[in-house]
């Protein structure tokens, strides 16, 4: 056999659940010899038998596969046969004697050949047969079939004795010789086991059972003899193909099971791998499936193509049911449908899926400072409804990493039964009331767990002297310093005195007091608004300083004093200057500004304090006359800076002031800066065209030149500026309108306009020209000429004494402009001819 010997395994894998397909491909050894089924055959042939009949013989059997098999037929020399060899696909090669020249019984009435079948292994293998001819005389007709090719449609599981097909073959021979029968030529076994063929009127029928998925098509050797004393034979092969019946059931294997599928899966959790296969083809092998019932499952296609897999389409609550019987049903497309179903029972297994739970949410406790350490302070409790290890509940504190106290440091709590305490004293001045969590978390697998809110107040006891905040002295001593001015009226408040107790209630109520004062009519102590004050006119000349006790003592019981020493001096004077934070100021601002917007701030400080640090700005009108207040206003407060109108580059490019920043002390004192602003060009002129230019002032010109000029004379040239600087100013030339592009051509950075060639008779004698000139700012402005150009016939040269020279002064918005004009003489001028510029 030529086809490819293989085993087909599966392999199953679990967790997860995977299905392989294996195939063990068996290779051949040329382990076996050719051999014919007899040891010799035996032929009868008459001697009328015309040159060019075929004998098929029995072909050489080799279990070697592939190129082990049979692949050649020897015969040995002889005169009158050769040998031809007919390859028949999977039922190998067929040997047929072929005769080649006419028999002679008379001399000859036998033939004894050698023929040998040699495989293709190496080295070869061979197998022979002996072929023994009989000659035989008279009859000389062979049978001949009525057609050229017989095939038949068969279906399959037909009955035993339905007919096929029917062959019929002729022998013009009379009498026996003339007589045909039929039988099967060179076929195998399993053909001769399906089916038959009657002798007589050749009839092929069913004999065995025909099974599509065995076998879809045959080729049956059918060899049809006459009865001469030598009969003729004569072989056909028939076609016999087989149409497949739905016959064959889907068939639905489980390759894997789940025994039990926890009930937390998620959908499309893989429960089973199911195969289902049907061995009928086209429709009758298409298989549909599904799942039957109201059942959490599925079917989804794997990647093989009969390979399934029982997936969770819903979530599953093992409380409500914890088992299923999942029925798998397969139906073919075929007609009739055929059905086949399997069921598989599936059991869902528990999960810890109920949380602790705490009797209060949230707790809060209350808890005296300065309490025992190790004692118990309060409990907390937590119940679970599942059952057995998964509601056995264990405690801890939930630790909280932005909590800087860190709670854990100074409580613990029992895990067993939720007894809290505390391992050190508490202060309510350091710590007033705290928050944290307590975990409760079950046994199961995973585990479960729920957090509780504790809220702890700390009570508090009078265990802390009241704090003086203020007056607080500059470097960080005992003793602090305040300053008055002199000569101030009774009642000026030296200083707000501040206290506080790090205790609550009366045990943080507190009273103040004067002590240690040499003289008690000088100040006295506001308990009202906490502040002390002066009681009488204060002489600095007589005294610079005065030093004060200040008591603060709360109403706890026992009570608890605190108390700070001033002293307190007389007079400050206004001695610093306003400073600027540069020296001198430089601005940039763009023209076209808005007016009314800050454009640019001064900024100056003053070292003093109060009024004397508090600074206005104004701006200095210059000696020369500018008043710079006329462009621009400040802020007196804050040193912004506005402009009261735009700003144009072209009038100003440049302008300087002076600020002047005064402290508000008695007398003030003041600074003044230079600022420097610069005028930022935009692009918002365009250009002007200054030649050429008409009598009515448009931008207009008419240009005479000879007939005979060459390529490269110069025609005009159009002059043109922009106020603007840079590449808003910077001026490119080109041509937009022009009938004839060959004949001028125009500088695009020099405006200058000359011939590209020579004029020609076809030329027409009047040219319109149009020249764009456009700047180089970022949003272009452009500006046209028009240039009539007029091509006359040549003239006599120019003397130098009929060309004078000129200069044109122009003047536009304030820039001079100087350019030459040749103009004509006399004669030229009586016929009105156009000054051109100089070149």
């Amino acid at each position: 056999s030529t086809s490819v010997c293989l085993i087909n395994l599966k392999s199953v894998l679990e967790s997860p659940l995977e299905i392989h397909y294996i195939a063990v491909e068996v290779l051949d050894v040329n382990d076996h010899s050719p051999s014919f089924p007899d040891k010799d055959k035996r032929l009868e042939i008459s001697e009328s038998t015309l040159p060019g009949a075929r004998f098929q013989l029995h072909a050489a059997i080799d279990p070697d596969g592939g190129v082990n098999s049979v692949q050649q037929y020897k015969l040995s020399p002889n005169n009158n046969f050769r040998l031809e060899v007919k390859d028949r696909g999977k039922d190998g090669k067929i040997p047929i004697l072929h005769l080649q020249s006419p028999l002679d019984r008379e001399t000859s009435s036998n033939h004894k050949l050698l023929l040998t079948a040699i495989d293709g292994g190496k080295p070869p293998k061979t197998g022979t047969v002996e072929i023994f001819i009989n000659v035989l005389d008279v009859n000389d007709n062979m049978p001949v079939f009525t057609k050229d090719m017989y095939s038949a449609v068969l279906n399959e599981n037909s009955p035993i004795g339905t007919t096929v097909v029917q062959v019929n073959a002729t022998d013009l021979d009379e009498g026996p010789n003339g007589e045909v029968w039929y039988s099967f030529g060179n076929v195998n076994s399993k053909v001769r086991e399906l089916f038959d063929v009657d002798p007589i009127t050749g009839e092929i029928t069913v004999k065995g059972l025909i099974d599509y998925e065995v076998d879809d098509i045959y080729e049956v050797d059918i060899q049809a003899s006459d009865k001469g004393a030598l009969p003729f034979k004569t072989d056909k092969s028939v076609t016999i193909e087989i149409i497949d019946m739905n016959d064959n059931e889907p068939e639905i294997e489980v390759t894997s099971l789940s025994g039990a599928i926890s009930e937390d899966s998620r959908p499309g959790t893989t429960v089973a791998l199911i195969s289902i296969t049907d061995l009928d083809s086209g429709l009758n092998g298409k298989v549909v499936s599904f799942v039957k019932g109201d059942v959490p499952f599925t079917l989804t296609h794997s990647i093989q193509d009969n390979m399934y897999a029982v997936v969770t389409k819903s979530e599953l609550d093992r409380e409500n049911k914890s088992n299923y019987h999942v029925t798998i049903v397969a139906k073919d497309t075929g007609k009739p449908t055929l059905t086949s179903e399997k069921t598989i029972s599936i059991f869902v297994s528990d999960v810890n899926d109920n949380n602790p739970e705490f009797s209060q949410n949230p707790y809060t406790f209350y808890i005296n400072e300065n309490n025992a350490p190790g004692a118990s302070v309060f409990s907390l409790r937590a119940f679970d409804r599942d059952d057995g290890e998964n509601a056995l509940i264990m405690y801890h504190i939930q630790k909280d990493e932005r909590d800087h106290n860190k709670v854990t440091s100074f409580l613990n709590i029992n895990s067993d039964n939720g007894d809290i305490f505390a391992l050190r004293s508490f202060d309510c001045e350091t710590l007033k009331t705290f928050q944290f969590q307590v975990v409760a978390t079950d046994s199961g697998t995973p585990s479960l767990s729920s957090n509780v809110t504790v809220n702890v107040f700390i009570l508090d006891q009078n265990d802390n002297s009241p704090v003086i905040l203020y007056p607080v002295s500059a470097n960080g001593s005992a003793e602090g310093v305040e300053e008055i001015p002199r000569n101030v009226n009774p009642g000026h408040l030296v200083t707000k005195v501040r206290a506080y107790d790090p205790d609550i209630g009366y045990n943080g109520w507190l009273l103040f007091s004067l002590q240690d004062v040499s003289d008690h009519s000088l100040f006295a102590l506001d308990q009202n608004m906490y502040s002390l004050v002066t009681k009488i006119l204060l002489d600095r000349e007589k005294e610079s300083a005065y030093d004060v006790t200040i008591v603060a003592k709360d109403a706890g019981v026992p009570s608890l004093s605190s108390q700070k020493a001033i002293s307190i001096v007389i007079s400050d004077v206004n001695d610093n200057s306003p400073e600027f934070s540069l020296s001198p100021y430089t601005f940039y601002v763009v023209e076209n500004n808005s007016p009314g917007v800050v454009l640019f701030s001064v900024t100056a400080s003053d070292r003093d304090e109060g009024d004397n640090s508090r600074i206005s700005y104004h701006i200095m009108n210059n000696r020369s006359g500018d008043k710079p207040s006329l462009l621009l206003n400040i802020n007196s407060e804050n040193g912004d800076i506005m402009a009261l109108s735009k700003f144009d580059f072209e009038k100003m490019k440049t302008f300087q002031f002076q600020v002047v920043a005064t402290d508000s002390g008695t007398p003030s004192l003041s600074s003044n800066v230079t600022v420097n602003v610069f005028i930022l060009d935009q692009n918002d002129n365009s250009p002007v065209i200054l030649y050429p230019v008409s009598a009515n002032g448009s931008a207009e010109g008419v240009e005479e030149i000879p007939r005979n000029v060459n390529a490269g004379h110069l025609v005009t040239k159009v002059r043109a500026y922009d106020p603007d600087i840079g590449y808003n100013g910077w001026l490119l030339f080109s041509l937009q309108e022009v009938r004839d592009h060959s004949l001028f051509g125009l500088d695009r950075y020099t405006g200058q306009l000359r011939t590209l060639r020579s004029f020609t008779e076809t030329d027409e004698a009047e040219h319109k020209l149009v020249i764009l000139v456009k700047d180089n700012g970022n949003v272009s402005l452009s500006a046209t000429a028009t240039v009539i150009v007029k091509a006359v016939e040549p003239k006599e040269a120019f003397a130098a004494a009929d060309v004078k020279s000129a200069t044109l002064f122009g003047i536009q918005k304030g820039a001079i402009y100087i350019f030459s004009l040749l103009y004509w003489s006399e004669l030229d001028k009586k016929k009105k001819k156009s000054w051109l510029p100089g070149r």
